[in-house]
């Protein structure tokens, strides 16, 4: 059986093990399971849930690599985690975010055990939680927070991107906002406030805010709710806000404009209140950065053009703390996020030759 092909059947074990943000414990014991019987050292969970392996190098002072891979999916439990091969790709809900991602964690190490590369450095194979939607990338900073500043850096692996060197973090700032009424009937009290009028009213006002093309900078409401009847003035509405931004300094000018008209909707007998219920920093290294320029010579050589880019992901938490990282792929697909989700086969060789060049190449 080739790599791919073992990978591939890897990933698709993994894949149908739900993992929502919040519950990747089944997903998490399972890799736990899968390092024990490679017989890697220092097998451990933390409280968060994530999940830690060593495969140590020949210098015992080596700075260490950590690659990681997130655990847990956009899908919510009770997803049928139905998997469909067809004309080179493989469909299934979770498959190229993450679960092939995670599945890399192990291939990278068979490579290196069957071509017997021994590395100077140790490397550290975290898979890590929360990096999805409200999760916060409380995983990731569990993980930074363990091995601090005195590392070689960060390989973040995500399952679709191959081709792609994200060494700049897009910052992000998430909001909860709940607007709140009286209520009362839709014809007896007409004329008194609707916490659905209110709060659509907010939003329009919110996304007439100019924002700059130029760091690319944007806003959306992802998720809208409230009322209880058609016939009822709604007590209460809520919604759920993302805002990003490529630059930190025009992120923090559209937070500003946002928390204003938030903080001055004054309407007798409405109340707004909103909670952060997400931030993800900004940060990144240059271009010129040997980690950067490691990650395109490795996809290079395998023929694949590279291409520098921003993204929000794993990596925002060690690059907004001056920590090296840099996220590559797998294999390339489509439809993340949706039920239509899939990987292509072919590219998945090339993906993992210049993973394992790379953490071979990283402490050169």
């Amino acid at each position: 059986m080739t790599l791919s092909q073992k990978l591939l059947d890897l990933a698709i074990q993994i894949q149908q093990i739900p993992a929502p943000t919040f519950a990747e414990g089944p997903r998490g014991e399972f890799v736990r399971g899968l390092f024990i019987q490679e017989k890697l050292e220092d097998v451990s969970m933390d409280s968060l849930g994530n999940v830690y392996a060593r495969l140590p190098g020949k210098t015992k002072k080596a700075k260490a690599l950590i690659v990681s891979a997130h655990l847990d999916t956009v899908f919510p439990a009770g997803t049928k985690l139905h998997v469909k091969e067809e004309a080179g790709k493989v469909f299934g809900p979770g498959i190229g975010d993450n679960s092939i991602g995670v599945a890399a964690l192990f291939g990278i190490l068979w490579a290196l055990r069957e071509r017997k590369i021994e590395l100077k450095h140790d490397v550290w194979f975290a898979a890590n939680v929360g990096e999805e939607g409200l999760g916060d990338l409380r995983g990731m900073r569990g993980v930074v927070e363990r091995f601090g500043t005195d590392v070689i850096g960060y390989l973040v692996l995500e399952g679709l991107a191959l081709g792609h060197v994200y060494h700049r973090a897009i910052g992000v700032r998430r909001y909860r906002i709940a607007a709140k009424t009286r209520g009362g009937h839709s014809w007896s009290d007409y004329g008194q406030p609707s916490a659905v009028h209110e709060l659509a009213a907010l939003i329009t006002q919110l996304t007439q805010i100019r924002l700059p093309r130029e760091p690319r900078t944007t806003m959306n409401i992802g998720t809208i709710q409230g009322g209880t009847g058609v016939n009822v003035l709604a007590a209460e509405s809520k919604c759920e806000l993302d805002l990003r931004s490529e630059d930190p300094a025009a992120l923090a000018k559209l937070v500003s404009q946002v928390e204003e008209i938030i903080l001055h909707w004054n309407h007798e007998g409405v109340r707004i209140q909103a909670e952060i219920i997400g931030e993800r920093p900004a940060g990144e290294i240059p271009a010129e950065h040997p980690l950067v320029k490691a990650a395109v010579s490795c996809l290079l050589e395998q023929g694949v053009e590279a291409v520098l880019t921003t993204g929000s992901t794993d990596a925002n938490i060690p690059l907004s703390k001056n920590i090296p990282a840099v996220v590559l792929g797998i294999t390339a697909g489509g439809g993340a996020h949706t039920l239509g989700e899939y990987i292509e086969t072919e590219p998945i060789e090339k993906g993992m030759e210049s993973l394992v060049r790379f953490v071979e190449l990283s402490g050169s």
